[in-house]
């Protein structure tokens, strides 16, 4: 009997990123996005269908290639149309010693308010360490933000707010 592989449908893979998070970090793009955000500079990867297929075991036996990791990035696409698999993915990440970045178009408040239908947003916030929150607005871009394209982005502790039941800053904005 074989073993069931958990399956993700990606955009592409980064190995090492130094503008996707703290330090040197492998970038996860996943395929398909419902926000399709004005001036998005990833709109290939708005299709649910387009992009390939991989397995959490893949992407993990390829970061264990690379010393040099201190985390992996969740990127878009939106990571949480694919949360089980990203929660799979984060938890062998940690399970490494690297920590967990990601990139939403939901508000941490909007993600909250699912956490009922969707218990499975709550399960990956659980494994992120930062996360950057809300659409990309292209009228508030700017290239003098920190890890983020829009000033509506925030940069959140994930553990933070989920202790608080808010969102609360991370010292890294």
């Amino acid at each position: 009997m074989s073993e069931q592989k958990t399956k993700l449908q990606l955009a592409g893979v980064i190995r090492e990123s130094i503008v996707d998070g703290p330090g040197i970090r492998m970038t996860v793009f996943v395929q398909g996005c419902p926000h399709h955000c004005k001036g998005c500079h990833n709109q290939h990867t708005w299709n649910f269908e387009g992009g390939y297929s991989t397995t959490v075991d893949r992407i993990i036996e390829e970061a264990a290639k690379d010393k040099l990791l201190k985390g992996i990035t969740l990127s878009g696409g939106e990571p949480f149309t694919q949360a089980k698999a990203l929660t799979e993915l984060s938890q062998k990440a940690r399970a490494m010693g690297l920590n967990i970045f990601c990139y939403t178009g939901y508000t941490f408040e909007r993600l909250m308010e699912q956490f009922d239908e969707h218990p499975e947003y709550r399960e990956l916030l659980e494994e992120c360490d930062w996360l950057v929150d809300g659409p990309f607005i292209e009228e508030e871009m700017s290239l003098m933000l920190h890890f983020r394209g829009s000033r509506n982005q925030r940069i959140l502790d994930v553990p933070q707010s989920l202790a608080e039941g808010k969102a609360v800053l991370s010292d890294i904005n």
